[in-house]
């Protein structure tokens, strides 16, 4: 199909400037934090490429008319949409695999994420670089790129006149005053939740969330339905059911370590249910792989073909035709190589380097034609990554390589090919929008392994700020053992945040990934400590990240993170290298994986809602239901809808809200910060109440209702 450019081949205007590379590294850095936290929260995030866009428009515009600075180029505002991109594709390769650390019992240093993420963005970026003639350039017509297509409209629409990025700040400032008032100040309940008294065992919940209704609101209602329905087979069926049944056990019930009747709705879930979602989701996961084998195989082949076309398409005559020189990509995906296998935090081999490479080639190659099929927001990644645990793992079963540390190794795997796929896709849109409106593809290529290598630097320290903040030292229920030598415990630690600010002393830190029957450490369970010089275990730390205290000692609240994909992860790893699943449990989850397959609809998200909190899916659901009335009334086409009033709301919710978390965050690591914001305590009554909560979630359902009908008739 023939194609013209919005700007010629033969054009000689203003491209890859020093601003345009630092607005686009700047805004990747926010928006890959906000994804962060989301998928911190339900394992999920959005494309970045069209808020990035709009953003750049607008910016470019109040800096040429305050500074009286030249007007950016499309060109320019391309680079930033393509250097931005790079941070929620990587935040969220990070967020779903190096959180298992601290479910696997490690620590989660800086240095192994930010190892984990540059690699992986760069070898992303890299690998794609080969595919970009058989994805973009032959396959225009076949393979539509819908964000990539609609990002393209974004900035011709921009370049003409129109913007849309009021919208977005409006989003952008109402989710972060919203979530501030909601969380820093509890004005409301963050989590109403009510339980079912003549359903037992049944409750329902909602998180007014800002972010997770503009999630619900873009991936649309059939899949927040979808996903709703999960959480009520999980919240409404599976809890009761265990509690109905086991309600008369004297003794715990494995995996449990108390009586069910002794445990609350969430303890079930979190013991049980949690286990039969991972059963789902995985095999979810695999289903949607087996659905894109036909592609996978094409994919390869095309790639392949394409390794040998990457010398006609690079030299090609005009600017629209260069990518980055073959020789320079091959050279420098050998030294990233050499590098994974060398850098001593990911604890890998020979054997693990080349599995990443042969992995990363794969599932990059794949998802790069997946996003040109159904676009990045349905791209399973989480699918390949899953794919790539499992093969790596029972590699490792087969060579008997099953120690401890070989888990550290095969979760590192896995990470470099997650962030190496999700770049790669976001590479091949950004791509995609550039072959529309005329850019340089070797400039976008270099200005994309700029914003991975600035996000991947950035990503580690939110990550662990964000477990740090809510990690609790509780000195309470601590394991009555006197370590008699504690030579061996060389690391030491001194107590962060609130606890920290009384207790100034440096600790040696005690980690525990596996119980044991014998030695020093016997009798003590799973977990960090912190033990003194005489051998007294101090404090038991309890992670942000999947912890299990939700209070301090000093009785105030804090928020924990589930980390769904990352405890997935853990579970994988843990399952199939040391035998320790309740395989029952998860069996029963594939069977309901299968099921919803076989009655014709998606597994992976009816899983994925299996596998959340109800609280967590209803206001995904909420978002789903508002875009199904907004469309109801306009009458969107689907094409027009990636970059509507509403979905450009949403962007800006999203990324408001998921910022006011990170900075309440930081408030949190002072003792007295958090206390000096609870307003709500001055008005109990009206801030303990659910009905609050409702009229305010409410509130706010109905101001995206009303832009997304009202502004979208306006255009």
């Amino acid at each position: 199909m023939d194609h013209k450019p919005f700007v010629s081949h033969s054009s000689n205007i203003h491209e890859m400037t020093i601003g345009a590379v630092v607005m686009g590294a700047v805004l990747g850095v926010v928006f890959g934090a906000s994804s962060l936290y989301l998928a911190l929260k339900v394992g999920m995030t959005v494309s970045a490429s069209i808020p990035v866009a709009v953003l750049s428009v607008t910016l470019f515009k109040a800096l040429s008319n305050v500074f009286k600075f030249r007007r950016a180029t499309i060109l320019e505002n391309n680079i930033v949409q393509t250097t931005g991109s790079a941070g929620e594709s990587i935040a969220f390769g990070v967020a779903v695999t190096m959180p298992a650390l601290l479910i696997l019992g490690y620590d989660m240093e800086v240095s192994r994420i930010m190892t984990v993420a540059v690699l992986g963005g760069l070898l992303g970026v890299l690998l794609i670089i080969p595919m970009r003639y058989a994805l973009i350039v032959k396959g225009h017509g076949e393979l539509t790129f819908p964000e990539g297509t609609a990002c393209a409209e974004v900035l011709i629409v921009g370049e003409k006149g129109g913007t849309s990025a009021k919208t977005v700040f409006t989003g952008f400032f109402l989710g972060l005053f919203y979530k501030f008032f909601n969380v820093g100040t509890k004005l409301w309940n963050d989590v109403p939740e009510r339980l079912i008294g003549w359903f037992k065992g049944a409750a329902v919940s909602c998180e007014v969330s800002p972010e997770l209704l503009g999630v619900g609101y873009i991936i649309g209602p059939r899949i927040a339905c979808i996903m709703v329905a999960g959480g009520v087979l999980s919240a409404w069926v599976l809890i009761p059911a265990i509690k109905l049944f086991g309600d008369g056990l004297a003794a715990p019930l494995f995996p449990a370590i108390k009586p069910i009747s002794q445990m609350s709705g969430h303890e079930i879930w979190r013991s049980y249910v949690l286990y039969i979602g991972a059963g789902a989701v995985t095999a979810g996961g695999l289903i949607s792989l087996a659905q894109t084998l036909p592609t996978i195989v094409k994919s390869a082949v095309a790639g392949l073909g394409s390794l040998k076309r990457a010398g006609i398409a690079v030299g090609g005559k005009t600017r629209l035709d260069k990518d980055i020189g073959m020789k320079f990509v091959l050279g420098f995906v050998l030294l990233l190589v050499i590098a994974i296998w060398m850098v001593p935090s990911l604890k890998l081999n020979l054997l693990g380097a080349v599995l990443i490479v042969l992995f990363g080639f794969l599932f990059v190659t794949v998802s790069g034609r997946l996003v040109g099929t159904i676009g990045s927001s349905s791209n399973p990644i989480s699918g390949m990554t899953v794919a790539t645990l499992l093969l790596t793992s029972l590699i490792f079963v087969l060579m008997g390589w099953v120690g401890s540390d070989y888990r550290v190794t095969a979760l590192s795997i896995a990470a470099v090919v997650c962030v190496a796929a999700s770049t790669g896709g976001a590479t091949a849109q950004s791509l995609k929008t550039g072959f529309l409106v005329g850019g340089t593809p070797r400039l976008q290529e270099i200005s994309m392994l700029i914003g991975a290598g600035t996000s991947a630097l950035v990503i580690g320290y939110t990550l662990n700020l964000l477990n740090d903040a809510s990690t609790v030292y509780t000195t309470k229920n601590l394991p009555a053992v006197r370590i008699a030598d504690v030579s061996g415990l060389t690391h030491t630690e001194v107590v962060r945040g609130p606890e920290g600010e009384h207790d100034k002393k440096p600790y040696r830190v005690l980690q525990l990934a596996e119980a044991q029957s014998v030695g020093p450490y016997a009798g003590i369970p799973i977990g960090k400590y912190l033990v003194d010089d005489n051998g007294l275990i101090k404090y038991l730390v309890d992670p942000g990240i999947n912890g299990n205290l939700n209070k301090r000692d000093n009785g105030s609240s804090v928020q924990k993170y589930e980390a769904p994909k990352a405890r997935l992860m853990s579970l994988i790893i843990d399952g199939i290298l040391t035998q320790k699943l309740p395989w029952g449990l998860v069996l029963l989850g594939v069977a309901i994986s299968i099921m919803m397959q076989l009655c014709g609809v998606s597994a992976l998200p009816f899983a994925v809602g299996v596998y959340l909190p109800l609280s967590s899916s209803a206001p995904i659901f909420v978002g789903g239901v508002v875009r199904w009335l907004v469309e109801r009334v306009n009458k969107v086409k689907p094409e027009e809808s990636e970059s509507s009033p509403g979905v450009l709301l949403s962007s800006g919710l999203i990324a408001g809200g998921a910022i006011a978390g990170i900075l309440l965050a930081l408030f949190t690591l002072k003792e007295g910060w958090g206390e000096a914001l609870d307003l709500g305590r001055y008005i109990p009554l009206i801030a303990g109440s659910n009905i609050t909560s409702v009229v305010m979630f409410g509130a706010l359902c109905i101001f995206l209702y009303k832009t997304g009908v009202l502004k979208q008739k306006k255009r």
